[in-house]
């Protein structure tokens, strides 16, 4: 009779018989590891953060200081909060478009601020913190704006550029942007922009919400381009 011990070990530890006749416990297996959770990147969590208050009753309010933050310092853009108010509600799309506007220009005075005022400050910091800022970019800008101020603001303004880019560095080159011109470029270029995609959801619907936010910026590019050699057109035959 085999001892209850013994019984009980090789019930618990299975065993391999090699050509010796000797047995071993066998090794349990290694549990599998889990592959590693990947957590959403930084801007994709605050892109969900500006979705989520179209479902809040704070949409408005939260689009307009929206509006003013992307102008000056903010990477999100406020067009994705007007998209998603003016989906539930189409009717009211040119409310938030004014909204977006207004919001948005002044931001752009906000920005011209920081450039003039605190750029010594906070450069540094925007450099290394606040997406689309280089000193090669800023750089760049200010010989844009060497040449022409205005249609440099408006084509920022109403093009997927980053626009905060534009109003802090027309503060930085105060002496080639006034802040009349930056104020009048604003409000051809974001309102232009933001109107546009008023005009698309109030006339055509949710429907178009895939098409705004996959084609918008290409479309609303060729546009300023057209109305670039539009007017250069005007004044070469003028």
């Amino acid at each position: 009779m085999i001892p209850r011990k013994i019984l009980a070990e090789s019930e618990q530890s299975p065993t391999v018989r090699t050509n010796g006749g000797e047995s071993w416990p066998e090794k349990a297996p290694t549990p599998a590891k889990r592959p590693p959770v990947r957590r959403p990147h930084f801007l994709r969590r605050l892109y969900d953060w500006v979705l989520h208050w179209a479902d809040t009753p704070y949409g408005t309010p939260a689009l307009f200081f929206l509006a003013v933050a992307e102008s000056s310092f903010f990477p999100v853009p406020p067009d994705v909060l007007q998209i998603a108010l003016s989906v539930s509600k189409p009717k009211r799309s040119f409310y938030y478009a004014l909204v977006s506007g207004v919001g948005s220009v002044l931001g752009g005075i906000l920005g011209y601020a920081i450039g003039l005022l605190l750029w010594a400050a906070v450069g540094s910091f925007f450099m290394q913190y606040v997406p689309g800022f280089s000193q090669e970019n800023i750089d760049y800008v200010g010989r844009l704006y060497e040449q022409n101020a205005f249609w440099a603001i408006v084509c920022a303004g109403f093009t997927p550029i980053p626009y905060k880019v534009f109003t802090i560095a027309a503060g930085v080159f105060h002496e080639y942007v006034s802040l009349g011109v930056l104020v009048v470029g604003s409000i051809i270029g974001r309102f232009g922009r933001f109107f546009l995609v008023g005009a698309c959801l109030y006339f055509f619907g949710p429907g178009v919400k895939s098409l705004i936010e996959r084609y918008f910026d290409w479309a609303a590019l060729a546009l300023a381009v057209v109305a670039i050699l539009g007017f250069v057109a005007i004044k070469w035959l003028m």
